[in-house]
């Protein structure tokens, strides 16, 4: 099969993949589900209250807890595609020791969040049938939180750092994103434990970071100076 065969057309053979334009969205879209996401979790079963499952017995605060669990795979997704996006940007400028920390700490950031996300749902599919006992509860609980709180939580203020430190050197995004990039990881790092609301940071910044890749658009370059587009 030759390319005269095929044509000039975007998919003849031996073709490099290009990134969908789509894809510029996914960052966008990561922050809204996980905002959501997490608001719903926060307001439904809040982290200090005093009756551990007192959300369970409630129909109307169940169900928002499973709306928030089930936004979070499509929230994941679009966390992979977002990953798929920076990589994409930084083009063959990456260095390989910051991009294995970047994808380990994204894809470790997503499993976690997929691993709490299926314990919460433990819980809930439990209840349909019944209350579960304290000691199952607690438990589910505490995993549910360790996980989301410590280590998912952890492995989005790696997953910044790196992101920040690329960007600082690459200079592919602007630079006060990278001083906010820091901030966050910072508080990420050690003041998880103050307020719950402050997983919103992640998100947040993640949002900022889309809409400032999606704006100034495919300035990435090669070595060679021509566009990754």
């Amino acid at each position: 099969m030759t390319t005269g065969a095929l044509g000039p057309g975007p998919l003849r053979a031996g073709s490099p993949l290009r990134t969908p334009r789509a894809a510029a969205f996914a960052g966008i879209i990561f922050s809204a589900l996980m905002i959501t996401a997490l608001v719903l979790l926060r307001i439904s079963a809040p982290a200090h209250s005093a009756d551990a499952g007192a959300w369970l017995t409630d129909p109307q605060r169940r169900a928002a807890v499973a709306i928030a669990l089930n936004l979070v795979p499509f929230a994941g997704i679009a966390f992979l595609w977002f990953i798929g996006v920076l990589r994409d940007r930084i083009g063959e400028r990456e260095d390989r020791f910051f991009a294995t920390v970047f994808l380990g700490s994204g894809l470790l950031f997503v499993a976690m969040l997929f691993v709490a996300a299926a314990v919460a749902g433990g819980l809930i599919a439990i209840a349909s049938s019944g209350l579960p006992d304290g000691s199952t509860l607690a438990l589910g609980r505490n995993v549910t939180s360790s996980l989301l709180n410590v280590y998912a939580m952890r492995m989005a203020a790696v997953f910044t750092l790196t992101t920040v430190t690329i960007a600082r050197r690459t200079e592919i995004v602007s630079r006060w994103l990278t001083l906010a990039g820091l901030a966050c990881a910072l508080v990420l790092l050690v003041g998880v434990g103050i307020s719950p609301w402050v997983e919103l940071i992640f998100p947040a910044w993640i949002l900022a970071l889309s809409l400032d890749v999606l704006v100034a658009g495919p300035r990435a370059l090669s070595p060679e100076g021509r566009s990754q587009e």
